[in-house]
């Protein structure tokens, strides 16, 4: 049994379609696209679709793209010691992120260390 409020939103409803406001909307006629956000805790579920229609990333995603920039850049880079304060920058921004998730310490991203750098460097040569 509906409620009078539901009453009075069906009523608008059935209004709305015969005056034809529903006509042409975007994806009229297409099955609807769901989201998979079950990687998303469900705390943050609903903070994260408020920010992302309003066009903001959340800080872990900004993070990601950093890093990956980072990287590519990184494997770029011909000068040693360029490459060192690259990977000090890479490093703190792999701390950052792994501080920001809150979880166990085996998913964690590993940062990156110059000895492997080094060894890449000398092997090339």
């Amino acid at each position: 049994m509906l409620t009078g409020f539901e009453k009075i939103v069906e009523e608008r409803i059935r209004q709305a379609q015969k005056k034809g406001e529903f006509d042409n909307l975007p994806g009229a006629g297409k099955p609807l696209k769901f989201e998979d956000d079950s990687y998303i805790m469900e705390e943050l579920r609903l903070a994260y679709k408020i920010l992302k229609n309003a066009d903001c990333i959340p800080p872990e995603i900004e993070l990601k793209k950093e890093i990956n920039h980072m990287e590519d850049l990184l494997s770029k880079m011909d000068d040693t010691a360029e490459k060192y304060r690259t990977i000090k920058k890479l490093n703190f921004l792999i701390m950052k992120l792994n501080s920001l998730r809150n979880t166990s310490i085996t998913h964690e991203i590993p940062q990156r260390y110059m000895a492997d750098v080094m060894e890449r460097i000398g092997s090339k040569g």
